[in-house]
C-alpha cells in the first residue's frame, strides 16, 4: 500500500524527496512527528541553498573596508545543519531499535570484577 502522506508544498524538489525518504523509511505519520520532519526538511532546504551560494561565491567575501570575512551563507549553512540534526534527534531516528528480550545481552555471562583478587 502506497503511503498517502505528502510532503509540504513549500519545500524544494530536493527537500520533498528527502522528506519522503525519511518519512517512508521510518513510517512517520503522527502529527507531531510530521511537524518535526517538516522543520528538518526546511532546515535541509536552507542548508542546501546556502551550500549552493557558497559554491558559487566562495567561502569569503569582502566587507565595505575591503577586508575578507566569512561569507554569511557559511553561517546559515552551519546553523541550518544544526537545526536539521536537532530535529532528527528529536524524532529519535539516531537510536537503535529497543531490544525486546529480557535480561543481559548475550556474551555477558561473566560478571566477575577483574580488579578483585
Amino acid at each position: 500500500m502506497k503511503n498517502s502522506v505528502k510532503p509540504p508544498k513549500h519545500l524544494s524538489r530536493e527537500g520533498k524527496k528527502w522528506w519522503l525518504e525519511i518519512q517512508n523509511e521510518f513510517s512517520i505519520d503522527d502529527s507531531g512527528g510530521l511537524s518535526i520532519l517538516t522543520a528538518a526538511a526546511e532546515a535541509f532546504d536552507r542548508m542546501t541553498a546556502a551550500r549552493k551560494l557558497i559554491d558559487l561565491e566562495g567561502l569569503t567575501v569582502f566587507d565595505r573596508f575591503q577586508q575578507k570575512k566569512v561569507h554569511p551563507a557559511v553561517i546559515i549553512e552551519r546553523d541550518a545543519r544544526g537545526q536539521m540534526l536537532q530535529a532528527l534527534r528529536d524524532l529519535r531516528l539516531d537510536v537503535e531499535p529497543l531490544n525486546h528480550n529480557v535480561g543481559r545481552p548475550s556474551g555477558s555471562g561473566n560478571t566477575t570484577f577483574r580488579g578483585e583478587m
